[in-house]
């Protein structure tokens, strides 16, 4: 399954009947949700199922980080799932990259699915330089995000999870075939709210983007599949 549509929206809930109906309402308009860790530990797997059913794309967000067989197995008990693409922290090392993406092939290929990208988080879109130095990290976002991506990319992940911000960066240091998941997108009419590198989403795409996480300028919105057709046709020019 291939999304047609380059924006995900991010069910940010822990209730399966919001989530799908979500779902269901946005159904036509998008072209995927995202699920994350939240919604996996209060709902686990059947919550996923539940959700799936409405035929989206689904991005499960769980942003692994353990070492390399704990992380290879978190994947293949994944696989049941068909996630169109799912999350590992790049900061994991080349090894449990490595791992996952063997895990990956090896589970898809036993159940006859398509094989879900993996996706590596570079430095979360909350963290501005203070607040990554406070980490024990050194330099700029910028410098982090494009040793991690590199490590990702070497290491056999299919893309990483980025800022707009760096998303041209990227794009140039990884070439064409590196897929790019852009969250911190917020459409010029949308509050900011909690993030702190944020671009609107024709500015994402043509900064390199392949897939957009929005998330509150949907789902909050008094018509979410309205906020969705609107984007759409900013996306499109319209």
């Amino acid at each position: 399954m291939t999304a047609a549509s380059p924006v995900f929206v991010a069910l940010d809930t822990t209730e399966v009947a919001i989530a799908d109906a979500l779902a269901g309402r946005l159904a036509g308009s998008i072209g995927g949700v995202k699920l994350g860790l939240e919604f996996f530990c209060a709902n686990g797997a059947e919550g996923v199922r539940r959700v799936a059913a409405r035929g989206l794309p689904m991005f499960l967000d769980l942003k692994l980080h353990d070492i390399p067989n704990t992380v290879a197995g978190a994947v293949r008990a994944i696989a049941p799932l068909a996630p169109f693409c799912t999350t590992l922290h790049a900061g994991g090392g080349g090894s449990m990259i490595r791992a996952a993406r063997d895990a990956a092939g090896d589970a898809a290929a036993a159940l006859g699915l398509a094989r879900p990208l993996l996706l590596a988080v570079t430095v979360l879109t909350s963290l501005d330089a203070e607040a990554l130095a406070a980490t024990g990290v050194g330099g700029t976002v910028a410098d982090q995000v494009k040793r991690l991506a590199a490590l990702a990319q070497e290491s056999g992940a299919d893309g990483v999870v980025c800022s707009p911000r760096e998303a041209a960066a990227l794009r140039a240091q990884c070439g064409p075939g590196f897929t790019l998941m852009v969250p911190g997108i917020r459409p010029a009419w949308a509050a900011a709210d909690d993030q702190k590198r944020i671009l609107t989403p024709a500015e994402a795409m043509a900064a390199g983007a392949d897939y957009l996480v929005i998330g509150r300028p949907i789902t909050a919105a008094p018509d979410p599949a309205a906020a969705a057709r609107r984007i759409a046709d900013e996306l499109a020019g319209g």
